[in-house]
């Protein structure tokens, strides 16, 4: 049975608030939403994680039309693309988070499966992180580069910008991006140690 929507949002809130407050993500640069029916909530364009509230979510078909007033996140289309991917996917998050930003400069990384497994937890929680060349954020060309990846992997690294991570729900796509952080974390440590 599916979560009501006053439950997505308190959950989606609160995820906001517990990514800003630890230093996952800073002032306006992060956005998430979740699938409830067949409608999108995203967070409006602007909005800060430290001071997100449920009315800061805006909301937009499947197809990617706006249905309420406020103007998206500019990254809607990689959510809608994770959307389109699978019936499966109920939420996404993209933040900007430091060692996943930090690990996606480290050389020859590997397309389809970009942070080393070094303990089990990323591919138990998440599967396989897909790298995403550079592109400026918010531009076409990013979105087609993502477009034309996200069958391959599970989760995303855009390459010197961050991470994009489905889930079911929002709490597991929460879940996902802490485990894909850490991940990155370890790797960038172990790399940085010449190991």
């Amino acid at each position: 049975m599916e979560d009501s929507l006053e439950k997505k949002l308190r959950d989606s809130v609160w995820v906001c608030h517990s990514l800003f407050e630890r230093g996952k993500t800073s002032d306006s640069s992060a956005n998430m939403s979740f699938r409830h029916g067949d409608r999108i909530y995203i967070t409006a364009s602007g909005t800060c994680f430290g001071t997100m509230r449920e009315e800061d979510f805006t909301v937009l078909a499947m197809d990617g039309t706006p249905v309420s007033e406020r103007k998206p996140s500019k990254e809607w289309p990689l959510h809608l693309a994770l959307y389109e991917k699978s019936p499966e996917v109920g939420a996404v998050i993209h933040t900007h988070s430091t060692y996943s930003v930090l690990w996606s400069f480290a050389k020859d990384l590997k397309e389809n499966d970009c942070i080393p497994d070094h303990t089990p937890y990323l591919k138990m929680k998440l599967g396989t992180v897909g790298l995403i060349p550079y592109e400026k954020p918010g531009s076409p060309e990013l979105f087609s580069a993502f477009r034309e990846r996200v069958g391959n992997s599970d989760g995303y690294l855009l390459r010197q910008h961050g991470p994009v991570v489905p889930g079911k729900t929002v709490m597991d796509a929460f879940y996902c991006l802490e485990e894909l952080e850490e991940s990155a974390r370890i790797a960038w440590e172990l790399y940085r140690a010449g190991r």
